[in-house]
């Protein structure tokens, strides 16, 4: 059995979604292992465009079984929801094609009124960037154990119970925070007992069946979310995600050891973004900035926020490929930079007068550090229509070969639009 993760080596919104979707067809399965519905892939085939967030991106490819892990938080009525979507534009969604963890945590409307009083800024009030949804809360309870619910328990005879102690306790808490909650615990257990109903058929043990799909010799697609240097102890803490994000994530949130994973495959765009705040070395406030969010169309899926926008820094990701494990790169929307007469490359820091290469561990140093920027000249020409990679102008393929030896990773993939089509492999 051969598996391959895709693992996001930026601040997240690498285009991993898209790549997951084109590999989808060499695999039996595709396994979402951590995050939320923070997570947002938008991929683009057949002239349609599709918008996921908890369903794993090969739910576009037919005969292909979509596991959702013990790892990744479900909000119900947002996977209703989209469900509900993808088969309004033709996509079958059923216990034939998807599966949910009995042991993947729930979000519940308590979270969501959490969210907004506990984790919307850092002491000195610059926004760490959550998406409101409940996400971070509900992995704390999860690491919390008292207040936690899993999917499997929204089945059993204690479920009422359970809902109404675990609203007298947050009750108190939003109280004490000064918020007002309309936590009404009668409502809440009939509103998700309904959704537990219409989810039933396609909840499972998801580690189970992911250990005999191993056995049986079936091929895994393990797709990320977000991205490494959102990873909770290994990324730009705290500006960060709730769960490991890295390559370190796989085998904890699916259950499937990590010898079994055979091919790390880490995406990264040919610039840089970021959402919310935390420091970005590389960022562009200028028209270039602007220019490179205009064309690349840089504003969430999830939350239509516009991203910071700036050049590729080679430190930060040589750090996450070398912290995921990567084999091999694939570099994503490298047309977005084709109109630029002059592209730059973050080749090292500068920090208290020194030149280093490692990525710094404090938020604090990273803050401080001043990108040592490289100027490459600009191709300046339409790659959209390029599918062989010796058809790229030769100042491209330069940049690739500059990006490759800095993070020390073989450039395999590169895409040069939204389409499946626009993608060039080695």
């Amino acid at each position: 059995m051969a598996g391959t993760a895709i693992i996001g080596l930026q601040w997240g919104d690498e285009a991993k979604g898209k790549l997951c979707d084109i590999l989808t067809s060499q695999h039996d399965i595709v396994v979402r292992y951590l995050g939320g519905a923070n997570a947002g892939h938008t991929v683009v085939a057949g002239g349609s465009t599709y918008k996921l967030h908890h369903i794993p991106s090969g739910i576009l490819s037919p005969k292909v079984m979509n596991v959702v892990t013990a790892g990744v938080v479900l909000n119900p009525p947002t996977l209703l929801k989209e469900i509900e979507g993808l088969r309004s534009q033709g996509i079958p969604v059923g216990p034939e094609n998807l599966m949910l963890s009995d042991r993947a945590h729930v979000v519940f409307p308590w979270h969501v009124a959490e969210d907004k009083v506990l984790n919307s800024s850092t002491a000195d009030g610059e926004n760490i960037g959550t998406t409101l949804r409940g996400i971070g809360p509900c992995y704390r309870d999860k690491v919390g154990r008292a207040h936690a619910v899993r999917l499997g328990d929204m089945y059993r005879d204690t479920f009422r119970q359970t809902i109404e102690r675990i609203v007298a306790a947050k009750q108190r808490l939003l109280v004490g925070l000064s918020e007002q909650a309309d936590l009404d615990p009668a409502r809440i257990f009939e509103e998700y007992s309904g959704y537990a109903k219409l989810l039933q058929p396609m909840v499972g043990d998801s580690t189970a069946f992911l250990l005999d799909a191993v056995d049986a010799g079936k091929k895994l697609l393990f797709e990320g979310a977000q991205g490494s240097l959102l990873d909770v102890d290994h990324g730009t803490y705290p500006f960060v995600t709730s769960s490991n994000s890295s390559g370190v994530g796989v085998s904890s949130g699916s259950g499937v050891p990590a010898k079994y994973v055979t091919k790390m495959i880490g995406v990264c765009k040919a610039y840089s973004t970021r959402v919310g705040g935390g420091p970005f070395p590389t960022e562009l406030l200028d028209e270039t900035g602007e220019h490179i969010r205009k064309i690349g169309k840089e504003y969430g899926t999830t939350t239509g926020r516009p991203r910071r926008c700036g050049w590729f820094d080679a430190v930060a990701v040589r750090y996450t490929a070398r912290l995921s494990g990567i084999d091999v790169i694939s570099l994503m929307m490298l047309d977005v930079l084709s109109d630029l007469k002059e592209i730059k490359i973050c080749v090292a820091y500068e920090l208290d007068g020194k030149r280093i290469t490692t990525f710094p561990s404090h938020v604090d140093d990273l803050r401080r550090v001043k990108p040592i920027l490289e100027t490459v000249p600009g191709w300046c020409q339409d790659v959209t229509k390029v599918r062989v990679r010796k058809d790229l102008p030769k100042l491209a393929l330069e940049y690739l070969d500059k990006i490759s030896k800095l993070i020390g990773r073989p450039v395999e993939i590169v895409s040069v639009g939204p389409d499946r089509q626009q993608t060039i492999f080695e």
